[in-house]
């Protein structure tokens, strides 16, 4: 008896000392201490001083601190969370992906930024290199497993360092890795955020390019003050939808007009072909409740007059959400904001007649809602998939007092991170509701007399 002890306690050892954390999601909550992670400026002080210079550009670094979410989070998740029931996990739920170091030693909701706590790493070095996979068979809110300590996880094999062990683990190159916070389901089931799902559903996914490949892409380096020179380094600056030059030319579009002449009265035609030529997911993606894609069309006649030309509708169900008009959104704000039967506010704060290329978020009662956390269902998807290609026309009379000579008709793609009415409301500063140009295009005309 004492010798199959003896060999029962031997082969149990090692389980547990390799035994790994398996809670994950909501059951993650207060699991471990803030000092079980290390701060990020210890990764960059020494070791991989390009890599931390990195990160602090991008907004991984930022989404705790970023003013947008601060606004988002305190203003309106918070209070939500306190008034309806439904939607009270949010008020921990956020910061599995916002603040995962703070979630994940119970620390919620953490301190505001301004107090310049430990939340105000945001997804840090060490949150992304303790992660060892997830569970359940989808990747969504959070339910990664993480396993902080002294083993840091990554993509190579063989690698020596003196602060830590390295493991290769082949879960960090995986889109489901991203998949992790990039799908998000709200409290009522629905997918708010959707964006491995969507490259899973696409091209991309089929061919076996993985997330990593446009958001890390590689190149010579070395990932360590100490290490080795490598002809792969993957990138941590991870540009998206918050990045200028990354959402620059995602769409192309080429605009053609039927006739080659026309006269004060006449007819003209336009048609816009938009191709999504770059992302692997919808664009937008993300928190697509929030983003604005639209296509604007002007002509400018000879003498610099300017012409706005609206949209043709094309008839199908729900598509009143996807042109701009005077209608007002968003009502269910007043809900957090302690405003009893709020109106709302614009919906989209652009030129009335653009096509908006979005899929509206619906509260429980079918209004349209900015509040990701309470959407029970959604409008029509009107997005432009992974090398989709759309087709808009604009017809035009030519209105009399148009001056002679050349017409020339301008095609432009905008995006924006946030509606201006909702900027403005909520006092989010300017840079959130920026115009990011996407791409454009222009024809002429020729005006002439009868």
């Amino acid at each position: 008896m004492k010798k199959l002890f003896l060999i029962f306690t031997a082969l149990l050892i090692p389980c547990l000392l390799f035994s790994q954390n398996t809670k994950s999601g909501d059951d993650a909550k207060g699991i471990f201490k803030y000092e079980n992670f290390q701060k990020p400026d210890e990764c960059g002080s020494s070791c991989h001083t390009d890599f931390y210079a990195q990160w602090k550009q991008m907004m991984m670094s930022k989404c705790y601190t970023h003013e947008w979410d601060e606004i988002e989070y305190f203003k309106l998740a918070v209070p939500h969370a306190e008034k309806e029931s439904k939607v009270a996990g949010v008020k921990a739920g956020c910061n599995g992906c916002h603040a995962p170091v703070s979630f994940m030693a119970g620390d919620v909701p953490p301190p505001k930024p301004n107090m310049n706590s430990r939340a105000n790493e945001s997804v840090s070095c060490d949150v992304c290199h303790s992660v060892t996979g997830f569970t359940g068979d989808t990747p969504y809110n959070f339910n990664f497993i993480s396993n902080p300590g002294n083993v840091k996880y990554g993509n190579r094999e063989s690698l020596n360092s003196p602060s830590h062990d390295v493991k290769k683990i082949d879960f960090l190159s995986k889109a489901e890795f991203c998949g992790t916070c990039h799908n998000e389901k709200s409290p009522f089931g629905a997918w708010v955020k959707a964006t491995h799902l969507e490259w899973k559903d696409g091209p991309y996914s089929r061919e076996g390019v993985q997330c990593q490949n446009c958001h890390m892409p590689r190149t010579p380096g070395i990932s360590s003050a100490m290490g080795e020179f490598h002809q792969d380094v993957a990138q941590h600056l991870f540009h998206g939808a918050h990045d200028p030059g990354k959402v620059k030319g995602t769409i192309e579009l080429r605009i053609h007009p039927e006739m080659e002449d026309a006269a004060p009265g006449e007819q003209l035609k336009f048609t816009v072909v938009l191709y999504n030529a770059k992302t692997g997911h919808k664009f937008p993606t993300g928190s697509a409740e929030e983003r604005m894609l639209w296509l604007h069309v002007e002509a400018v006649d000879a003498k610099g007059n300017v012409f706005h030309l609206k949209v043709d509708k094309k008839g199908f169900p729900g598509e009143e959400f996807t042109i701009s008009s005077d209608v007002l959104a968003y009502q269910d704000m007043g809900v957090p904001l302690g405003i009893t039967d709020f109106k709302g506010i614009q919906r989209d704060g652009i030129p009335f007649g653009d096509r908006i290329f979005r899929m509206p978020y619906l509260d429980p009662v079918g209004r349209m809602t900015i509040q990701q956390w309470n959407t029970a269902s959604f409008g029509v998807d009107y997005r432009i998939g992974p090398r989709e290609t759309k087709t808009e026309t604009f017809t035009w009379v030519v209105p009399d007092n148009i001056e002679i000579g050349k017409l020339k008709v301008k095609a432009v793609l905008n995006y924006q991170k946030l509606p201006l009415p909702v900027a403005d409301y909520l006092g989010v500063p300017k840079d959130e509701s920026e115009i990011i140009e996407v791409n454009f295009h222009q024809t002429f005309v020729e005006i002439v007399d009868d």
